[in-house]
């Protein structure tokens, strides 16, 4: 069934990530590594769309991409009805603040120099520069309670903290700038598994409680099945399958996609 358009938040058409292969010494060859290769997909508002593949598959190119993190060769990018892909630096810059996204290292996503405070007033100041500081304290605040921290941890730096509530941290910021959308780059995979189920009922509770959409990438495709709604299937940068999660993963098209669901631990 064909989604109408106001359903739709993001939609990326043919993008291409390409990056120039070295070339000894002395320059750059005309070769390039095609890190993403001609992908197109949607995000509908409020869904979580899982991106699974294997590390080389082009999956977290694919998301630094929409964000600008990574420079697209080719192919547009749509966020609410807008074509984005063309817009230079400066006109993006409200769409820093729409599209947010959520590192998989907690340990060096956060600058250890910077309190939390420091770390969530950050965004803020560019967004939201009309707030005082005060203002910026309290929602501070009310960012950390609302990822399950104790407001108290404002004062403390981020090697006070274990990954999971580092990466408690690194969700608030995202969250500090009211996004409609955020990019989950394995943000599990660093942490154990008991911390990795809570942080995947956070950001489920999150989408519920906040109207966010998300993009939520990694290699483990028992997470991926827990959390989304839609699967895609990347490797060697092009989209192999995708279906929804429940029905994608009992039955699987692809051999790739087959291939990692044999690759999933069996509980006994």
């Amino acid at each position: 069934m064909q989604e109408a358009p106001a359903d739709i938040l993001l939609k990326v058409e043919n993008l291409k990530v390409e990056f120039p292969l070295s070339s000894g010494i002395f320059g750059v060859s005309k070769e390039t590594v095609k890190a993403v290769d001609g992908v197109s997909f949607f995000v509908k508002r409020r869904e979580i769309l899982g991106l699974v593949g294997e590390s080389g598959s082009g999956k977290t190119t694919t998301g630094r991409a929409i964000i600008r993190l990574a420079p697209a060769s080719s192919g547009e990018i749509f966020f609410g009805g807008q074509k984005i892909s063309s817009l230079k630096n400066s006109e993006f810059m409200p769409y820093r603040k729409k599209i947010q996204m959520i590192f998989q290292d907690p340990y060096n996503s956060l600058d250890p120099k910077m309190t939390v405070a420091e770390i969530l007033a950050e965004p803020l100041d560019i967004h939201f520069k009309s707030l005082t500081k005060a203002e910026k304290t309290e929602r501070s605040a009310w960012l950390l309670k609302k990822v399950g921290l104790n407001p108290d941890f404002l004062k403390r730096l981020p090697h006070e903290f274990s990954g999971g509530q580092r990466q408690r941290i690194g969700i608030a910021r995202a969250l500090a700038v009211e996004p409609e959308f955020i990019i989950c780059d394995e943000p599990v995979s660093a942490l154990d598994v008991s911390v990795q189920a809570q942080i995947i009922n956070l950001l489920l509770e999150l989408r519920e409680s906040m109207n966010i959409a998300m993009l939520f990438i990694a290699h483990d495709l028992a997470v991926v099945e827990h959390i989304s709604d839609r699967i895609i299937v990347m490797t060697r940068g092009k989209i192999v399958e995708e279906g929804e999660s429940e029905e994608l993963c009992r039955s699987p098209k692809h051999p790739y996609t087959k291939k990692l669901i044999e690759a999933v631990p069996k509980i006994p």
